[in-house]
């Protein structure tokens, strides 16, 4: 459940009446998580560089578990514009989540999107929106990667390298969708309201960038330089449990469409083959017959199949049947798969006339493409509504 307390700073209170802004005004949205150490300084810096060139309110969504809300209805009080905090008390999506939140309650033509952490130069905002007026663009991206941009604050040859990796392999995943982009992991960014729609946006982990670039991608797009600062206070978020986050989430992203889903779900499938073989011998080491040891081994190889689809196919859909629900209809669905593999080999050979291999091939892609429309419509979509 997500709790919502509002500060509105005494001497923002006109400004605050209604919805606060006015059209061209800018809502600058901060997700955080234990960023106690950084409010202040933050406050000041937006303070120094934007409201007195573009109206603008703060609206910090808050998954910390110190005292980060306080401190921010403390900070909030020497503001001259309407600052909000918006507890989660379930962070559900990450840092993606809370950004979804903060679109949500937007109420400014234009959004920017920044850290907590003081990375992300607040003197950047107006030049954000400038630059987003100026070009009729839905998105402008702040970018390391073009001339005037650095990755300075990137601290550690590591993070380097892990953050130019996943910005390769982004790129390569979503040519298309990330045409014009050349720092998709970046997280400093401003889109127009009514470029977004929030509803169909998934986030998972810190990339939503990513997340709003592939699902819901305004047509033009623009740049402006920036130079990633130094942390100011504390320790970074980054950790290998988000790395793994983000490749589930990049899956997820590029299995969206059917024709992609079948592909992963089908390669997932090849996988399987790994743990069936490896049981297979094992069973057959340890003397079981080789009919029982057949199939308790494919019994390995479903069980495979299953945890990885879960996490990488059909992550999205899983709240719509318990987890034993969705195991039992896919190992129903699966070992159904060798009961019908053999008459359908039966039945091209003696009746159409195949050759045995040929029947075989074309039996495994009959099976293949039952199996998946099964598991779509059997395992994943949600249940029909009773009609009243």
């Amino acid at each position: 459940m997500t709790s919502h307390e509002y500060t509105v700073p005494a001497d923002g209170l006109a400004a605050a009446e209604g919805s606060v802004p006015e059209p061209g005004a800018v809502t600058i949205v901060v997700p955080t998580f234990n960023e106690s150490a950084n409010i202040r300084h933050l406050l000041r810096q937006i303070t120094a560089s934007v409201p007195a060139r573009l109206p603008c309110e703060v609206v910090f969504v808050d998954d910390s578990t110190d005292d980060t809300p306080e401190v921010i209805r403390d900070a909030a009080r020497d503001c001259a514009f309407p600052v909000a905090v918006l507890h989660r008390e379930e962070p559900a999506g990450g840092l993606g989540g809370a950004v979804v939140e903060g679109l949500r309650a937007a109420t400014s033509d234009w959004i920017v999107v920044m850290d907590g952490d003081c990375q992300h130069p607040p003197s950047l905002v107006t030049e954000l929106v400038a630059t987003g007026e100026r070009r009729g663009a839905g998105l402008v991206v702040t970018s390391r990667y073009i001339a005037g941009g650095s990755r300075a604050g990137l601290a550690g040859g590591y993070r380097v390298a892990v953050s130019r990796g996943a910005t390769w392999l982004t790129k390569a995943l979503f040519p298309r969708r990330l045409r014009g982009i050349s720092d998709p992991m970046s997280g400093f960014f401003a889109i127009r309201r009514s470029a977004v729609t929030a509803d169909v946006l998934r986030p998972l982990g810190y990339k939503i960038l990513l997340e709003l670039a592939v699902r819901n991608r305004p047509r033009q797009v623009a740049e402006v330089p920036f130079v990633f600062q130094d942390r100011y206070a504390g320790e970074s978020k980054s950790s290998a449990r988000e790395g793994f986050r983000f490749l589930r989430h990049l899956a997820g992203l590029r299995t969206a469409s059917p024709v992609a889903r079948m592909i992963g779900f089908g390669l997932i499938g090849a996988s399987g083959f790994v743990p069936n073989l490896v049981g297979l011998w094992a069973l057959i080491a340890l003397g079981v017959h080789y009919v029982p040891a057949e199939i308790l081994a494919n019994q390995l190889g479903v069980a495979w199949n299953f945890l990885l689809i879960e996490h990488l196919l059909f992550r999205d859909r899983r709240g719509h049947r318990r987890w034993w629900d969705r195991l039992g209809r896919f190992a129903l669905l699966a070992n159904a798969d060798l009961v019908l593999r053999i008459p359908l080999i039966a039945l091209f050979v003696d009746r159409l006339g195949m050759g045995v291999l040929a029947a075989t091939a074309l039996a495994l892609v009959t099976t293949f493409l039952l199996r998946f429309a099964g598991t779509e419509a059997l395992v994943y979509l949600p249940r029909r509504k009773p009609a009243r």
